[in-house]
């Protein structure tokens, strides 16, 4: 784009959209312009995936007007999005894992092939483009989370774009990925294309943002201009953002939870080093393949050992065995090679309920359908896998006193913000649903627990506590088997790290300082392997 032409801009006025019980945006006003990286940033629920949908052609507006260049220019559907160049790079892969990159790429609107020559010279262009190198006969499944990424982008812009929306472009990217990621957005952004970077991390927004405009309970509540973040050393732009996202609450904000925020990959905690030699080991797999299920990655010839007070993080693109990892040692899915122990008793063919009884605990990724019954009350939740167990429960009879004092004293212990424990537990946040389940499989005798992304989707002050809470359990002789998808998260909480690809393990890592991450980061790129 030459200077003698004025910038394209989309402008969002007054745009307000409600669901039953919630307004999600309320009156939200923002200009979009080309050759600039608009940061959209906020905690979960503050509105900003609905504004994107919105941008996007998913959702209407109630009310509220998008205007292209001063046009009022209604997005009533997804290709109208597209028809008007505005492209979206969702926080998950969309793309067909069995297709190759330039099948993925030529699907269009219809599912219509289009010209095979045609497309692999547009792909050249956008390669080109991104600075990236992308083999159009890859299979998709078998690439890396940042090429994939790098494929998204492309798809995205694949019909000419004045507008790419990057929804939390770098929750699961290595320090590599992300370098590259941040390389790609500035050559797009050369070539007058507006971008919109959305993140929860403070750091990421003004690293690779030319403004940052902070939602919070739906509303725009800070501006911060092209002109005032060009201005600001990094401690500015860092309290101007907590000053917007936080306001009056922004003294109860700790220290730790700022650093978390701010995306502090190396901030670790000072206790992480401890001598796993002289600890017993509480769970042990050993040659474990998983019995296949159907519906996702199977884990293969896993061996892996957790030690008493340690906390083993379990890294690597969502959906390659985590979920099967995490049900095969907890008895919930079955075996089909292999031997699982637990403080050396073999518990391989042992069940969920038997496992339990040992002290082995596990908190799913689903905490609301999965993890509790939302129809049920908060207290029977925290007692729901103790049925027929006393004090709870005696000759087949609920103990409703025993119940509520077991509710009582956990709601308090753990925090857990309700209007009583009669409530039902699907009226709480996310964040509170996940406190019951940690409350509930934390206690009574609990040795080893598996946590499969324990902070997904929850605030930032939840994402703390919840933090603190599995530091305390470790700390106090419990074991943690922690897969996230969050590489950040697993840097500051493991001891050590094993990666995940494709149902196996390909290697470990021990957090010891500055530089894990990267080493995370080769293995999860195929960069090295066999070294510790």
């Amino acid at each position: 784009m030459t200077t003698s032409t004025a910038p394209d801009v989309i402008s969002l006025r007054e745009i307000t959209k409600a669901f039953p019980g919630v307004v999600a945006n309320d009156r939200i006003s923002l200009d979009i312009v080309s050759g600039q990286v608009h940061c959209l940033l906020g905690e979960n629920g503050a509105g900003k995936s609905t504004l994107i949908s919105i941008l996007a052609g998913m959702q209407q507006p109630d009310s509220g007007t998008i205007a292209i260049n001063g046009a009022i220019t209604p997005i009533n559907s997804p290709k109208a999005a597209v028809d008007h160049g505005i492209g979206v790079v969702h926080q998950h892969s969309t793309l067909v894992p069995a297709f190759t990159v330039l099948e993925n790429l030529m699907l269009g609107e219809t599912g219509v092939m289009l010209g095979k020559k045609k497309a692999k010279e547009r792909l050249d262009e956008l390669s080109e483009l991104l600075g990236a190198q992308i083999d159009p006969h890859a299979i998709a499944a078998d690439l890396g989370l940042g090429q994939q990424q790098q494929v998204e982008i492309a798809k995205a812009i694949w019909k000419g774009s004045r507008l790419l929306i990057l929804d939390e472009p770098t929750s699961m990217l290595t320090p590599q990925a992300i370098e590259h990621l941040g390389e790609s957005i500035e050559r797009v952004k050369a070539q007058g294309l507006a971008v919109v970077f959305i993140t929860h991390k403070l750091r990421e927004a003004y690293a690779m943002g030319d403004c940052v405009t902070v939602l919070r309970g739906g509303r725009n509540v800070g501006h911060i201009s092209v002109e005032q973040l060009a201005s600001y050393d990094e401690q500015q732009a860092q309290d101007a953002i907590l000053s917007a996202m936080f306001g009056d609450d922004i003294n109860t904000v700790s220290d730790e939870a700022a650093a978390e925020l701010a995306g502090a990959t190396e901030s670790v905690r000072e206790t992480r080093g401890i001598d796993l030699e002289n600890r017993p080991v509480r769970l042990e797999l050993s040659g474990v393949s998983s019995r296949g299920h159907g519906r996702d990655v199977e884990v293969d010839d896993v061996a892996l050992q957790v030690h008493e007070g340690e906390i083993l993080g379990i890294a690597g693109i969502d959906g390659h065995g985590q979920g099967a990892l995490a049900e095969v040692a907890a008895g919930q899915r079955s075996t089909s090679s292999g031997i699982v122990r637990f403080d050396g008793q073999d518990v391989t063919r042992l069940g969920v309920r038997g496992r339990q009884q040992l002290g082995l605990r596990y908190v799913t990724d689903d905490r609301l359908h999965e993890g509790t019954v939302g129809s049920m009350s908060v207290a029977l939740n925290l007692v729901v896998k103790r049925i027929g167990q006393r004090p709870f429960w005696k000759f087949g009879q609920i103990q409703r006193k025993a119940v509520d004092a077991e509710a009582a004293r956990l709601i308090e212990e753990y925090g857990i913000r309700t209007p009583s424990s009669a409530t039902r537990a699907g009226t709480l946040s996310g964040g509170n649903i996940q406190k019951i389940l940690l409350a509930r499989e934390l206690t009574h005798g609990a040795r080893l627990v598996i946590v499969n992304k324990p902070t997904y989707g929850l605030d930032l002050k939840t994402v703390h506590l919840v933090r603190e809470i599995l530091i305390d359990f470790a700390a106090n002789g419990g074991s943690v088997l922690l897969l996230s998808t969050d590489l950040d998260e697993l840097v500051e909480l493991s001891h050590r790290i094993e990666i995940i690809s494709s149902g196996r393990i390909v290697g470990s890592v021990t957090n010891d300082g500055p530089g894990t991450a990267e080493k995370v980061g080769h293995y999860m790129t195929g960069a090295i392997e066999g070294v510790h």
